[in-house]
């Protein structure tokens, strides 16, 4: 299945890879990997992971504290929030139509 980034969830994905960068190249490296693996999931099994609220679902991301919130729209999936999990809970609620 296809997926898109809402253009906040790609931006929030977009600061933690190069703050993870600012810390170490290697980590950034590894975070991309993580959050590669979580959408190729996703992608393959997109009904496999728990509702958090009305549509969207969550899937969390190996080796770093970080969610994916993602909806299953009629042809893709569209990632809401690249959330780290320390965040405040609900905060990407007005991205979802």
């Amino acid at each position: 299945m296809k997926f898109r980034f809402h253009p906040e969830a790609l931006q929030e994905y977009e600061d933690s890879a190069l703050y993870y960068y600012s810390v170490s190249p290697l980590v950034a490296g590894r975070f991309v990997v993580e959050i590669e693996k979580a959408i190729r999931r996703m992608r393959r099994h997109p009904t496999a992971w728990a509702m958090v609220d009305e549509d969207v679902r969550r899937c969390l991301v190996k080796r770093f504290p970080f969610g994916i919130y993602f909806t299953i729209e009629s042809d893709h999936l569209l990632i809401v929030a690249v959330m780290h999990l320390s965040r405040r809970p609900g905060y990407w609620k007005g991205r979802v139509m």
